[in-house]
């Protein structure tokens, strides 16, 4: 589709070539699925990305972490775990929508019409949420409303279970990683330049636990796509991930 023969004197149409296969290569739309284990920077990465390309953001962490919000909120967490049936009868209740901030450059997080985005970063729900994503009928909903929101492609989407689940037949997959030491470390600073108080010890239990319950659970358990690229950011910079995943792009909007 991309091949151009040239011929003397058909200059005319090796520019008309050219110009087609510029077009196609701009207007060529894909979705990109960022998936990986937790607090190895997918939301920043994938958000810069879809900036850069000029792409759609979303957020698939923030979705299930509204929802444990919700849950705290109405008290469905008790002693002896959560109340499911309670939990269940609510979900046509919890609008989850994104809303691009002007002052970040980044969609920011509504639950039922409220701005959420700081209270679902804290560590109250940090430590429940894998629970709540862990049930079938949460993941089933909140799959079903990426789905929709991916139709028209144009998309940077992350999660655990995007490449695998959701957009199984995406163009572009990624699998994220990274120590849990440095993943640890990293959230402790994110939470202490909030105002949070945290220790090391804490957080880094808090990533190992949330690793084991993604990994495990019944319902879309974390993997690596067969086809998904790996990219362990342990000792990587942002401008470093940034050219490789530009990359990455660049030869799949490229290719045939």
């Amino acid at each position: 589709m991309n091949r151009i023969i040239y011929k003397e004197g058909s200059d005319k149409l090796l520019y008309i070539c050219i110009s087609f296969t510029l077009i196609y290569v701009v207007m060529k739309k894909i979705i990109i699925a960022i998936d990986g284990v937790s607090s190895t920077g997918k939301s920043t990465m994938a958000k810069d990305l879809a900036r850069e390309l000029g792409y759609t953001y979303i957020d698939t962490g923030a979705m299930y972490r509204a929802v444990t919000l919700y849950s705290l909120q109405h008290g469905f967490f008790t002693s002896g775990g959560i109340d499911e049936q309670k939990l269940q009868d609510a979900m046509n209740d919890i609008d989850i929508s994104f809303r691009f901030n002007p002052e970040t450059g980044r969609p920011d997080t509504y639950l039922n019409g409220v701005k959420v985005e700081k209270e679902i970063r804290g560590m109250e729900v940090a430590n429940r949420v894998s629970p709540i994503a862990a049930l079938g009928f949460v993941r089933r909903a909140m799959v079903a409303k990426q789905q929709e929101m991916g139709k028209a492609k144009g998309i940077v989407m992350d999660g655990r279970d995007i490449g695998t689940v959701v957009f199984p037949d995406a163009e572009l997959k990624i699998y994220v990683t990274a120590s849990p030491e440095v993943r640890a470390q990293r959230r402790l600073d994110e939470l202490k330049a909030k105002g949070e108080v945290a220790s090391f010890e804490e957080v880094l239990e808090n990533v190992k636990t949330r690793d084991h319950i993604d990994m495990t659970r019944v319902e879309s358990p974390l993997r690596k796509a067969d086809d998904a690229l790996e990219l362990d950011n342990s000792h990587l910079t942002i401008a470093e991930q940034k050219a490789w995943l530009l990359e990455q792009y660049e030869k799949v909007v490229t290719s045939d």
